[in-house]
């Protein structure tokens, strides 16, 4: 679904699952005077495909899609000649994924939790080329960055590669190795080879281990 936006104001491209958060956003953001939604896609395979046709001026860009993950897809952004900026909007914990979408190309991390308010004053600082993200994220890179110094140690999944955390998070969701091999176009090997990875860094003994641990942290994740 696309507008024809006017010339001067500036064209945002929503990536969600979830329709009710894309009808939601498009309320706001078309309410501005500065603003107008151009398109938006509910997997990152379609929201590829329009942002390259569109070239809109920012998108948004959850991390939980289906197929491709959000990170895959700002990734694959990033690689394009003239990309668009990026903001990510999600439910998930920024301790664990706010570093990760900013390595991959994010310009800005915000949670869903915040108001309409923030999230509009975040897509213009993006879109003048600044970076923004909560003042709970930047004090938690301080804190990061001084305890890197001191020697600390994080959270036990950061050691995960991107791909590494994604299949744990879908383990814990309740997937099997097949159905996350489909969805994220990967080999079964590929995704058992990547489990073996994940066991290995966590130190979890079996199989049964990685499903009980993987449960546990998906479900003190925040939900939609």
């Amino acid at each position: 679904m696309t507008d024809s936006p006017s010339p001067t104001r500036r064209r945002v491209f929503l990536v969600d699952d979830h329709p009710l958060v894309r009808e939601g956003l498009r309320k706001v953001i078309d309410q501005e005077p500065d603003l107008v939604v151009c398109g938006d896609a509910e997997e990152a395979g379609r929201a590829f495909a329009d942002i390259s046709r569109l070239k809109p001026d920012i998108a948004i860009v959850d991390l939980s899609l289906r197929g491709d993950s959000g990170l895959d897809l700002i990734k694959r952004l990033g690689a394009e000649e003239a990309p668009p900026r990026i903001l990510v909007l999600s439910m998930h914990d920024e301790a664990t994924y706010a570093e990760r979408a900013l390595r991959a190309g994010a310009q800005s991390y915000v949670m869903k939790r915040e108001s309409s308010g923030k999230v509009v004053e975040a897509i213009r600082q993006v879109l003048a080329g600044r970076a923004y993200v909560s003042e709970a994220i930047a004090a938690r890179f301080a804190e990061k960055l001084v305890g890197l110094k001191r020697g600390a140690v994080g959270s036990p999944v950061e050691c995960l590669s991107d791909r590494e955390l994604e299949v744990f998070r879908r383990i814990g969701q309740g997937q099997m190795n097949r159905g996350i091999a489909e969805e994220l176009h990967l080999s079964l090997k590929t995704v058992q080879t990547h489990c073996a990875h994940i066991k290995e860094k966590l130190g979890f003994r079996n199989a049964t281990e990685l499903i009980r641990e993987a449960t546990r942290w998906a479900d003190a994740e925040p939900r939609l």
